[in-house]
């Protein structure tokens, strides 16, 4: 530990090093979306605490924006990833918290489902032999499911996103009138624990509103990525939803701060 100390501060003095990892470490972030900081540690053979100045020196210049245990791009509403991508990062965390949200599914009923990667995984593993009407407003859940015989699925209508594969506008938000669900699941692009649920995407604002006013029950799934990543639109408040499922890698503080405000916590 102390030699790799000692080479850091090394490279740090003469600047080329530092220049170097700090710019791939933007070229990762706008790739990605997101960059974590122990992943960045373990590519550059470098510390966290080292990778965490260079983070905080990127944030100074715009060029990133910090988020708990990373960053993402310092204007992520310009920023959309591709699906693909989004179930890439962190994707073993959001497994889990897919999985553990699974308890909340009832034998039978109905259940919206929300566009995101964390909800893709979740329709990935949800058991096609359950006899449940489906909603959602992604392309790749209403693939993942159309397999089940159980099943009926349903499609909320609107403009397709191609980045994230899923149809969103006001149209569909309309179609939510008239409907009632048991149980909405729904994910977040960034969890502010002052402001609430955020998004950058003035039509996801939209969507998910009329998601939540048409649902029984709401649950909040998010990786620790989220927490912090304070994005331009709020569309809830923490104590909008019943039930949070989020990543084991969530301090205690936080997740203590989100149960003073309502919601139970489950940690995945």
């Amino acid at each position: 530990m102390k030699e790799e100390q000692i080479s850091d501060k090394t490279n740090t003095r003469n600047g080329l090093f530092q220049v170097e990892r700090q710019e791939q470490i933007v070229e990762l972030v706008l790739r990605n979306g997101s960059v974590d900081v122990t992943d960045l540690a373990d590519r550059f053979d470098v510390t966290t605490e080292t990778i965490r100045r260079d983070l905080t020196d990127l944030q100074k210049a715009r060029l990133i924006r910090r988020v708990h245990g990373g960053a993402v791009p310092w204007r992520s509403w310009l920023f959309e990833p591709k699906l693909e991508v989004r179930r890439g990062q962190n994707a073993e965390e959001k497994q889990r918290i897919a999985k553990v949200a699974l308890e909340d599914v009832p034998e039978q009923g109905s259940i919206m489902i929300d566009s995101g990667s964390t909800t893709a995984h979740f329709a990935d593993l949800l058991s096609l032999d359950r006899q449940l009407t489906v909603i959602t407003n992604s392309i790749p859940i209403i693939q993942s499911l159309a397999a089940s015989d159980q099943m009926e699925l349903i499609v909320i209508g609107g403009t397709l996103r191609k980045n994230t594969m899923a149809l969103v506008d006001a149209s569909g938000a309309d179609t939510l009138h008239d409907i009632s669900v048991d149980v909405l699941f729904i994910g977040c692009d960034g969890v502010s624990l002052e402001r609430g649920f955020t998004t950058p995407y003035r039509d996801e604002v939209t969507i998910k509103r009329a998601m939540m006013a048409s649902a029984r029950r709401i649950v909040m799934m998010f990786d620790h990525s989220k927490i912090g990543n304070d994005q331009l639109l709020r569309f809830a408040f923490i104590d909008d939803v019943d039930h949070i499922v989020t990543g084991g890698e969530v301090d205690e503080s936080t997740i203590a701060r989100l149960q003073e405000k309502g919601p139970t916590v489950t940690l995945a």
